[in-house]
C-alpha cells in the first residue's frame, strides 16, 4: 500500500491532472456499479461479476488496467455494449415443470456444460502470474469453451494440456504475411484445437485512448513483469509472444488492410480446423461468410475496441442471424455481464455467448478460483432466468421469451 500512496502523491503533482480533468478521480476510484464497494477475502465472497471488477481495479497496476479496460476513441461502443441488453425484457411463464434444467450446449460435435464461453484476451500474465493456464484449468473444471488469443503469454501446447479434451479453440490474427499465418494455423491444429476463430475487425489499427493514457503514468520497466524478471517469466524479451517463437517477425504486423473474402478459402486449404469468422456485425457480411465457406460467425466489436460505431453487438445479432439463415452457427460477445444477458442473446439467435473482461477481473483477483467463480455466477443467473421463463433447455429459448421495449414506444 505504501507504493500505491507514493504513486498517488506523484499523480497529485503531475501535469496529467491539468491535461485530463478528472483523471486522478477516474484512476483512484473503483468502478461504479453493483460491486463498487466490494472487498473480497476470497472468490467465493463475490455475489456478481462487478465485485471482481472492483477488486481487479484495486490490485492491477495502471498500464495493465488500462490495457484491459480501454475502448476506442470516446468509448461510446464500449459503453453501448452492456447497455444494449437493457432494451430487452424477459417474458416469464408459469406452470411449467422446471425441476430439471438442461443448460448443455453442443457445438461442432463438442459438448459443453453451458453456452457461456471464454473469449480470447491477450497477455493474461499481465493480470495473474499463471495467466492462460489458470483460465484453462477453470474452463476445464467448469466444462466451458475457451478461445486462446494469438497474443497469449503462454504457449498454446501448455494451455491445451491444462484445458484438456478439445475445449480449446484458437483465435487467429491474420498478420500481413501468409507464411507466418500458415505457421500459426498449423501449430494450433497440431496442439489439438478443432476450431480457429479468424479475427477480422482490426484491419488497420485503432485509437485506444485509455490504454495510452494509463501507460503514460506507469513508470515501471516493462520487462519487470513481461520478461524473465517477472512472475512466471521465461526469459523471452518483453513483447515477444510464444506463438511467434522461432518465426522471423521483421516487417510482420498482426493484422492486414488487404484482406478479402478469399482469405477464408486460403485458411481452409491449409487446415482441417473449423473456420469461424470473428468480428462481423451485418447481414451482408454474414451472407458472404456463408458463401465463402465459413463454418461459423462470432458477432463481435472486439469489446468496443474496434470501430467506434456506438452500436452494441446485441443489436447487430438479429440481422447477422438472418444473414446466416440457419446455415451456420452464430455466436456473440460484447458487454455480457449477467446470466440474463446470456439468455437474451440466446433468445435472439446466438448459439453461444462469450465473456472477456469479467473473467479477466476474476483472474486478476484470485486466479483460477476467480475465473471459476465468474463462470459459476453467470451460469447460476442463466439457470434462474431459464426457470423463470419456463425454458427447460436452450432450444426452448426463442424470441418469444423476450420483449423488445423499443417496439412498445
Amino acid at each position: 500500500m505504501s507504493d500505491r500512496r507514493e504513486f498517488l502523491k506523484f499523480l497529485a503533482g503531475s501535469p496529467l491532472l491539468l491535461a485530463y480533468p478528472g483523471f486522478l478521480e477516474a484512476f483512484t476510484q473503483a468502478p461504479t456499479g453493483q460491486g463498487a464497494a466490494a472487498t473480497l477475502a476470497s472468490a467465493a465472497d463475490a455475489l456478481d461479476v462487478y465485485d471482481f471488477e472492483a477488486m481487479a481495479h484495486r490490485v492491477l497496476p495502471p498500464a495493465h488496467w488500462g490495457y484491459m479496460a480501454t475502448g476506442v476513441d470516446g468509448e461510446e461502443t464500449l459503453r453501448a455494449n452492456p447497455r444494449g441488453f437493457d432494451r430487452y425484457q424477459l417474458r416469464v411463464r408459469r406452470f411449467v415443470d422446471v425441476s430439471r434444467i438442461d443448460m448443455g450446449m453442443e457445438l461442432f460435435g463438442q459438448r459443453f456444460t453451458s453456452p457461456v464461453m471464454l473469449c480470447p484476451v491477450g497477455s493474461q500474465r499481465a493480470f495473474h502470474p499463471e495467466g492462460e493456464l489458470a483460465v484453462a484449468r477453470a474452463a476445464q473444471a467448469r466444462g466451458q469453451l475457451q478461445i486462446l488469443s494469438t497474443q497469449s503469454s503462454t504457449a498454446i501446447e501448455d494451455v491445451a494440456k491444462a484445458r484438456g479434451g478439445s475445449g480449446l479453440w484458437y483465435q487467429l490474427y491474420t498478420t500481413n504475411s501468409w507464411d507466418v499465418t500458415a505457421k500459426l494455423l498449423k501449430r494450433a491444429e497440431a496442439a489439438g484445437c478443432p476450431v480457429v476463430a479468424v479475427t477480422v475487425d482490426l484491419p488497420a489499427g485503432r485509437n485506444t485512448e485509455t490504454d495510452q493514457r494509463m501507460a503514460r503514468i506507469d513508470t515501471r520497466a516493462c520487462a519487470s513483469c513481461h520478461g524473465a524478471a517477472g512472475p512466471g517469466g521465461d526469459g523471452r524479451a518483453a513483447g515477444i509472444k510464444p506463438m511467434f517463437t522461432g518465426i522471423d517477425m521483421k516487417g510482420v504486423t498482426l493484422t492486414s488492410a488487404t484482406l478479402t473474402w478469399d482469405f477464408v478459402k486460403r485458411v481452409r486449404d491449409v487446415t482441417k480446423m473449423k473456420v469461424v469468422i470473428k468480428g462481423l456485425e451485418s447481414a451482408d457480411d454474414a451472407t458472404l461468410a456463408v458463401s465463402s465457406g465459413a463454418d461459423g460467425i462470432i458477432v463481435s466489436n472486439h469489446g468496443g475496441r474496434a470501430t467506434e460505431t456506438g452500436r452494441p453487438t446485441i443489436d447487430a445479432l438479429p440481422e447477422v442471424v438472418q444473414g446466416a439463415g440457419g446455415r451456420i452457427p452464430v455466436l456473440l460477445d460484447g458487454g455480457v455481464r449477467r446470466g440474463t444477458d446470456v439468455f437474451k442473446a440466446l433468445a435472439l439467435g446466438a448459439t453461444a455467448v462469450g465473456i472477456g473482461r469479467p473473467y479477466i477481473w476474476g483472474l486478476s483477483s484470485f486466479g483460477q478460483a476467480g475465473v471459476e467463480r465468474v463462470l459459476q455466477i453467470l451460469n447460476t443467473e442463466l439457470r434462474l432466468a431459464m426457470v423463470g421463463c419456463g425454458t427447460v433447455a436452450l432450444k426452448d429459448i426463442t424470441a418469444r421469451s423476450l420483449i423488445d421495449s423499443r417496439l412498445r414506444m
